[in-house]
């Protein structure tokens, strides 16, 4: 090589040195140089170049208040994967169910509802569409179909939902019939009775575990039917629904009314006064809350239960604490005296969850809440929220979810996140429970067959502006008088004049609104 060549190479390579210090040094870039991607042409540089990977987005910040149906404020075991998954901070305001109604009540008197706000159940949501008319709550329905999954929610459970054919919320879905009753198998072998298929059958059997000594003990010590203070997911409206009585409210000579309007509703209280009254059930009942009215079946002393079909694992496992024998069965499609099987039915969800236009400042941040609950029905935050972790508080059976035993851990790390999941199953892809217990697998078996014998509340959907304002107060007289009726307190003259005094009071005008708006939608 020459020695004009060699100084031509020896000034090339100062050059290039010289340009990557300058290079290294200039504005805004880090001290350590990204290395030069050479497989497929495109370099990695710092933040502000080109091409630079996106910084990730900030979480997003906001508050949710919703109802606790366990004693204790549940761990942040939950939370803090949620918010892994969901790429949120999430604030969330326990309170508890026995007296959430007041919390609503006066958050939003005082304005202080935060960006997410759960329903207690669905009569709370109806006192809140007036607020809803009043435009204190965002309209969501326009936005649903920029999310993939919040799409998916069952269109008819979405309607069911609406105020003025709008969509304010976003529901939790439950099965649409669950309800049945569920019994002493072992009593009734014992006393050769086999599950009833009728009223009257089921009478019997109340009256066989009251007086035939089913235990077998020689000691007059049992009962038949264990109840508590609510009409609805108590054992009344149940057994109603057998007798025909519609759900809520039905058509009756071209108009919709009341279900206490129909005769139907009187043949149900005159069998009830007729159990009570022979001691065939809990003489209190009016008086008797869940824990309590689980209590008596648990003890060994009572032997049948009307409600969800649903609570057969508990009741199983707390009976045979006291009686490692002990067995129950779950039943249901039972024949009115008409000879026709019924069965009420909720409208497909059992609460909802709304959002605040005094916390949700512009339509950017709801979009930002809509995508959590748009993540949250993804089976992985799904059965994150209803199940909790694998491996802690659950294990997979056959591609089904298994509880841990620990009962316990589930309600204090889970419970308080489980019952505010979106959707259901078949819309967000959450595993199915897997059962052992031969009772609740028939169980799950009934609630899909009852929901061909169920029976709609032809009112959901609408709207009563008068119901809204004065429906709970007025509901506390109708209750008041069907358990008076029932304990003998008060005749037939005495059951119509609470409704003479429902209808004086507003009733009418709720039976106004809810035709006119009936015709309207027809």
């Amino acid at each position: 090589m020459t020695k004009t060549k060699r100084s031509l190479t020896l000034l090339l390579s100062l050059l290039m040195v010289l340009s990557f210090v300058l290079a290294a040094c200039s504005g805004g870039s880090s001290n350590n140089a990204a290395p030069t991607n050479t497989q497929g042409g495109n370099q990695q540089q710092g933040s502000n170049n080109q091409g630079a990977d996106p910084k990730p987005e900030p979480p997003t910040e906001f508050t949710i208040m919703l109802p606790l149906n366990t004693a204790d404020q549940p761990t942040d075991v939950i939370k803090k994967e949620l918010e892994k998954l969901t790429n949120t901070k999430l604030t969330y305001n326990f309170f508890p169910a026995d007296t959430y109604e007041e919390k609503l009540s006066s958050s939003f008197a005082t304005g202080s509802f935060p960006e997410v706000v759960y329903m207690k159940n669905q009569a709370t949501f109806i006192q809140m569409r007036e607020a809803i008319r009043d435009g204190q709550f965002w309209e969501i329905g326009p936005y649903l179909p920029e999310f993939e999954n919040l799409s998916k929610l069952k269109e008819q459970v979405l309607k069911n939902t609406m105020v003025d054919g709008k969509l304010y919320s976003l529901y939790i879905g439950r099965p649409l019939a669950r309800q049945g009753m569920i019994y002493r198998k072992d009593w009734a072998d014992r006393l050769g009775l086999d599950a009833p298929k009728n009223v009257d059958e089921f009478f019997e059997m109340l009256r066989a575990f009251t007086e035939d000594d089913p235990d077998n003990d020689g000691v007059d010590n049992t009962f038949g039917l264990t109840d508590r203070n609510d009409l609805v997911y108590g054992a009344f409206d149940t057994v109603a629904s057998w007798f025909g009585v519609p759900t809520n409210w039905g058509e009756k000579d071209g108009q919709l009314l009341p279900k206490f309007m129909f005769d139907e509703y009187i043949e149900v209280m005159d069998f009830f006064r007729k159990i009570r009254s022979a001691g065939y059930m809990n003489q209190d009942f009016a008086a008797t809350s869940k824990t309590d009215q689980v209590n008596l079946l648990t003890s060994g002393r009572y032997g049948v239960y009307v409600g969800s079909l649903q609570d057969v694992n508990s009741l199983q496992r707390d009976l045979e604490k006291n009686d490692p024998n002990a067995v129950l069965w779950t039943h249901a499609l039972i024949e009115g005296p008409n000879g026709n099987i019924s069965t009420w039915a909720i409208p497909g969800y059992n609460n909802v969850v709304l959002f605040p236009k005094s916390s949700i400042k512009d339509e950017d941040q709801l979009r930002q809440i809509l995508a959590f609950f748009d993540k949250m029905m993804t089976p992985e935050v799904a059965n994150l929220m209803y199940w909790g972790i694998e491996g802690v508080h659950y294990t997979v059976v056959d591609g089904k979810a298994r509880p841990v035993e620990d009962s316990d851990l589930i309600n204090r790390d889970v419970k308080g996140y489980k019952d505010s999941v979106i959707g259901e199953p078949e819309t967000n892809g959450m595993m199915e429970a897997y059962h052992e217990l031969e009772a609740r697998i028939h169980a799950e078996k009934l609630i899909l067959e009852n929901e061909k014998y169920a029976i709609h509340d032809p009112t959901a959907p609408l709207d009563s502006k008068t119901y809204a304002e004065k429906g709970l107060e007025l509901d506390e007289i109708i209750k008041n008088a069907t358990y008076q009726y029932i304990y003998e307190q008060i005749d037939l003259d005495g059951f119509q004049a609470a409704i003479d005094q429902w209808l004086s009071r507003g009733g009418q005008d709720i039976i106004d609104e809810y035709n006119e708006a009936y015709r309207a939608a027809r």
